[in-house]
């Protein structure tokens, strides 16, 4: 699993933090030692079930690509289309 996590260097030490749970966070004396605590913070609380990820589905017109290939009407609208195309383009 992949969790966004943010990292800021303040007063000489490093946070590392889950993006979007500021409770997950832990502070080290270097930038790897903050990470390799978050890691382990983060690793608990899924192997509690706390953490997951959730694959969420893109919302757009890209999602109707490949629907409807087997759909006779489809390639009757499309010849229809192509035909009065091809009636405009002739003098």
């Amino acid at each position: 699993m992949t969790f966004p996590v943010a990292v800021e260097a303040c007063e000489g030490q490093f946070t590392a933090q889950l993006v979007g749970d500021p409770a997950v966070h832990v502070v080290g004396a270097t930038r790897d030692q903050a990470l390799a605590g978050l890691r382990a913070a983060i690793q608990e609380r899924v192997c509690a079930g706390e953490l997951t990820s959730l694959e969420i589905e893109p919302l757009g017109i890209s999602d109707l690509a490949g629907n409807y290939r087997d759909d006779p009407t489809l390639r009757e609208i499309c010849e229809e289309a192509y035909r009065l195309r091809d009636a405009e383009r002739k003098p």
